[in-house]
Order: C-alpha cells, then sequence, then structure tokens
C-alpha cells in the first residue's frame, strides 16, 4: 500500500493489565498501531490502563462512559452468577444488555467521522462473544465504510458426561444459549459487516451459510515476540510440568492432579499449580490428603511477568480443560517451549498440531483421567520427547502465532473489504502441518 490506513478500532474490552478478553483486545489493538493509522475507542474502565501504556486521551483513544448503563447491569449479572468465576454465560448475557447503549455512544463521537470517509475501515475487536449485535455494523455500511468484525469466538458447547461441572460452574444460561441466533439485530449485524474473523471453527459453524463467503479463520490469541523463549534450561529430573488457568471445574486441575498422583507420589514428576479459584483450597486438601505435597507447589494467583518466570522453568503444561473457546494459555506455554498436553476439544484442540503437543481425545471424566495418566506416564520415562515436543511447540508459535504476524495477516483482509485485493486464502496454514 502506498500510504497507512487509517482505522477506528473499537475494542469495548481492552487493557494491558488484565488478562484474558481484555489483553486479547489490548494486544490486537497494539500490533494495529504498528502497521496502521489506529485510533482506538475502549470503555471509560480502561481509560487509566491506556494513559499507564503511554498512549494520549482524544489522540490514540477515546474513553467511551456507558457506566450509566453498564455498571447496573454489571452489577446484577455478577449477583446472579452465584459466586466468583462462575455462571460466565450469565455475566455475558447481562454485558450484551449495556453494549448496544456503548455503540450508541460511539456513533455519536464518531458518526460523522464515519460518514465523511476519515476512516477507511471500522474494526469491532471486541467483545469477542458471537452473541453480541454491533449496530454500527448498519450504519458504516449506510456511509459506504466497510466494518470488519471479529474475531468471535465462544460458545463451545459442554461435552456430554460433564454435566455435574456445569452446574458446579453455574452454567444454567448456556441449556438455552442458542436462542441468541434469534436476537435482534444479529442478521443485520453479520449481513453488514465486509469481513468476519472467526477464532475457532465451532464459531465458524455458527455463522449462517449465507454469510459464510465473509468469514476469515483467525485464533484470536497471539504472542509478544518477548515472550518467545531463549533455548530452555537442562531437563530437570523429576520431570517439571504446569498448570496455569482458573481453579474452577471445567479447567480440570483435579483431573490432572488425580491423573498425575501415583507419579506424584513416586517422584517423577512435580506440578507448578497457577492460578486462584474457588476448587483451590479442595485441591490443596487433597494433595495433603494423598501425601504429595512435597511434589506439588500451589502458587495461587501470579502477575503476568511471574507466571512466565514459573512456566519457563518447566518442560511439560499439563491442561486438561473440557471447554476452551480460544487457548490463549496453551499457546503462551508453547511460546515458552513446553510440550502441551490438552484435551481434542475446541481452541486447545485447533492450535495443537501431532508435532507440538499431546492431544488426549475427549471422553468420560474416567477415560481423561486414565489417558491423560497413560501420556505422562510416556513422558516421564522419556523425558528427551517431552523437551523436543516443547522445542517444536515454540518454533510453531514463533512462525505462525506472534500479534505482529496477525497484524499483517489483517492488513490483507483490509485490502480485500477496500477492493484493492482478492480474498486471501487461509490466513494460518492448515494445522497438520506444522512443520511448514
Amino acid at each position: 500500500m502506498s500510504s497507512r490506513l487509517k482505522l477506528l478500532v473499537i475494542a469495548e474490552a481492552a487493557n494491558p493489565e488484565w488478562v484474558s478478553v481484555p489483553l486479547v483486545g489490548w494486544s490486537l489493538c497494539k500490533a494495529l498501531r504498528q502497521v496502521a493509522d489506529v485510533h482506538i475507542v475502549t470503555q471509560v474502565r480502561n481509560r487509566d490502563a491506556f494513559l499507564r501504556a503511554g498512549l494520549l486521551e482524544n489522540v490514540d483513544f477515546t474513553a467511551i462512559d456507558s457506566e450509566a448503563v453498564a455498571r447496573p447491569l454489571w452489577k446484577i449479572g455478577s449477583l446472579l452468577r452465584m459466586g466468583e468465576g462462575k455462571g460466565w454465560t450469565t455475566l455475558q448475557a447481562f454485558a450484551a444488555l449495556s453494549y448496544p447503549y456503548f455503540e450508541h455512544l460511539v456513533w455519536q463521537s464518531f458518526g460523522m467521522d464515519i460518514k465523511a470517509g476519515r476512516y477507511d475501515v471500522v474494526h469491532r475487536v471486541t467483545p469477542l462473544s458471537p452473541t453480541i449485535p454491533s449496530p454500527l455494523a448498519r450504519r458504516c455500511a449506510q456511509a459506504g465504510t466497510p466494518f470488519v468484525l471479529g474475531p468471535l469466538n465462544g460458545g463451545v458447547p459442554w461435552p456430554k458426561g460433564f454435566d455435574s461441572e456445569r452446574r458446579r460452574e453455574r452454567e444454567v444460561l448456556s441449556y438455552v444459549r442458542s436462542l441468541y441466533k434469534l436476537a435482534p439485530g444479529r442478521s443485520s449485524t453479520l449481513a453488514n459487516s465486509a469481513a468476519i474473523f472467526v477464532g475457532s471453527r465451532h464459531t465458524e459453524s455458527e455463522i449462517p451459510l449465507r454469510f459464510r463467503e465473509k468469514c476469515i479463520y483467525l485464533p484470536e490469541n497471539a504472542i509478544d515476540t518477548d515472550w518467545v523463549s531463549s533455548p530452555k534450561p537442562p531437563l530437570s529430573v523429576p520431570l517439571r510440568g504446569c498448570f496455569i488457568g482458573r481453579m474452577v471445574p471445567y479447567k480440570g486441575p483435579d483431573i490432572l492432579l488425580e491423573a498425575a498422583m501415583p507419579l506424584l507420589l513416586a517422584g517423577r514428576l512435580r506440578l507448578d499449580m497457577i492460578g486462584d479459584g474457588p476448587l483451590l483450597s479442595e485441591l490443596k486438601n487433597l494433595v495433603a490428603r494423598e501425601g504429595a505435597s512435597n511434589a506439588v507447589t500451589f502458587h495461587g494467583w501470579m502477575a503476568h511477568a511471574d507466571v512466565r518466570t514459573v512456566a519457563s522453568q518447566c518442560t511439560l503444561f499439563a491442561f486438561p480443560s473440557i471447554r476452551e473457546f480460544g487457548g490463549g494459555a496453551v499457546m503462551e506455554a508453547m511460546a515458552l517451549g513446553l510440550a502441551p498436553l490438552i484435551v481434542d476439544y475446541a481452541g486447545p484442540g485447533e492450535i495443537v498440531t501431532d508435532e507440538t503437543g499431546i492431544k488426549v481425545p475427549i471422553g468420560t471424566r474416567r477415560e481423561i483421567v486414565e489417558r491423560f495418566r497413560t501420556e505422562l506416564e510416556r513422558l516421564t520415562e522419556n523425558p528427551d520427547l517431552a523437551s523436543t515436543i516443547g522445542l517444536n511447540a515454540r518454533d510453531r508459535v514463533r512462525s505462525h502465532f506472534t500479534w505482529d504476524r496477525k497484524a499483517r495477516q489483517i492488513l490483507q483482509v483490509y485490502d480485500w473489504v477496500l477492493g484493492r485485493s482478492t480474498k486471501p486464502d487461509d490466513l494460518l496454514p492448515a494445522m497438520q502441518h506444522a512443520t511448514d
């Protein structure tokens, strides 16, 4: 391109100091700023973090104050989710109710500029949820400015045999989640989007066929280049692995400990359990009762940089989550050169290949425990295998999953919607070709 594109990037959730969706939103905005002239529109709760990161208000970003609607609905959703870290679908449902007001305020602030053609593309990065429509899509289409949506991800069905975990997570609304397809504004959003990034094949499958030609598959997670590790430290004995995530039922920390217990007691494996959540005290009691306290370290919640410090000393990332949308923790572990051992379901199953990890088939809880135990035994008997897989995983992330690369891939899509090129082929090489 002869000149840098001018982008209006809508990222209601974007924060460099948080994790999960806000960190994805921030990271993608930051990457796009390296390749285009970007003005970010975010929610006012992120304002101070943007300023601390060195961005200039009203120059680099605008903070929209939608708290008059967002705050009370968030409080109601938090009460109805029945516990911190639970009822995610309920919380998202109430967030969806407040989001149209946010975009209403965005249009009030930027509608004239959009209609005047001062932006080449308007791109809504967050929310990631495909259940939340975007009134801006129609307004941008009417103004003749391409509107790009996504990455969208979420709504992976609960696997069969895990209803007890589903209830413990207070995921009552997940039973009727598919009703979102009837929500006002959904068809309009998809119809008026010039391109739709889908972060998983499941999300793509939920897009009506008549809109699939607009879809571009691109996982939403990526890695900063400085996160990718230098050469790993020498292999330790016993094999050292880690779990990173919230201590909640669907993440499977209890599954991991049950599968690993014979190896922990035999002194063949050590585990670092990183994260906090409602299961933490129960897990600590389990380890103490079994007499494995010397082999398991519970770190609780840790700052992102501290997570890296601990994880980089490990060789294995053991993560038996049974309902993971994107798999950001898996990608970060791979970037550090850890061999991922995961359940082959949803996000992680799309990121990990045969050369870059070990995928255990989804099944009942008992089947997953047994399959994890079998693989853990194999890796403790052959730690060099884990080391080799980890190096392959690191190389895969470095070549295909950095934010810099993702920004350049997205530019290809902008060129397409602006009529400057044909639609790009799959931006991510086929998963089975891990060494290409």
